[in-house]
Formats: C-alpha cells, sequence, structure tokens
C-alpha cells in the first residue's frame, strides 16, 4: 500500500524558518501573514516578522479599532512577537500596512488556503 501523505500536521510556520538560523527573529526582510483555521467557520490570521522598532500593542489596538475584531500579541519562544486576529483579516492587513508606510508590497507573504 501507498503511504498516505494528506494526514501530517501542518505547520503554518515551517517555511519562516528556511534560511539562515543565525539571524535573529525581528530582522527579517519579509512579513508573513498567515491564516489558520479553528474550529467549524472561525479563523485565526497571524502577523510575523514586524520589526523591533514598531510597538505591536499600538499596532494591535490600531488593527482591533480598524476592523473590528479581537486581537493579541503572542511571544513564541522561536519567532519572536507574533500578532494574531482573529477572522480572516490578511487583505485588510496588507492594505493597512501599506497605507501607513511599515512596508512594500513586495516585503509582504500571504499565506493560505
Amino acid at each position: 500500500m501507498s503511504a498516505i501523505q494528506n494526514l501530517t500536521s501542518f505547520d503554518p510556520f515551517a517555511d519562516a524558518t528556511k534560511g539562515d538560523d543565525l539571524v535573529p527573529s525581528g530582522t527579517e526582510d519579509k512579513i508573513h501573514i498567515r491564516i489558520q483555521q479553528r474550529n467549524g467557520r472561525k479563523t485565526l490570521t497571524t502577523v510575523q516578522g514586524i520589526g523591533i522598532d514598531y510597538d505591536k500593542k499600538k499596532l494591535v489596538k490600531a488593527f482591533k479599532k480598524k476592523f473590528a475584531c479581537n486581537g493579541t500579541v503572542i511571544e513564541h519562544p522561536e519567532y519572536g512577537e507574533v500578532i494574531q486576529l482573529q477572522g480572516d483579516q490578511r487583505k485588510n492587513i496588507c492594505t493597512f500596512l501599506m497605507e501607513i508606510g511599515i512596508v512594500r508590497e513586495d516585503q509582504l507573504k500571504v499565506h493560505g488556503f
């Protein structure tokens, strides 16, 4: 019998670890925006790679006010500070980050379905 490949677990941060492991978190040149499925129709959007010179708590406050969703900053041991927002906010985050001038369009990497 052939092995079933679709039952392996999915790591949404796997492609962010490619490359040099000596680079500290927060100094990446790309910002990764991912969506994770929760239960049912519920989703979670994560933003990783925003530089250490930006206050992530203030960014979350602005995201929550602009997109009418809840959010928080999670301290991940390997990836540093990761922003989590409720719902599918991928397009909203991309346009917001470009409007306020944090990133250019070529620095954004959107993952998901």
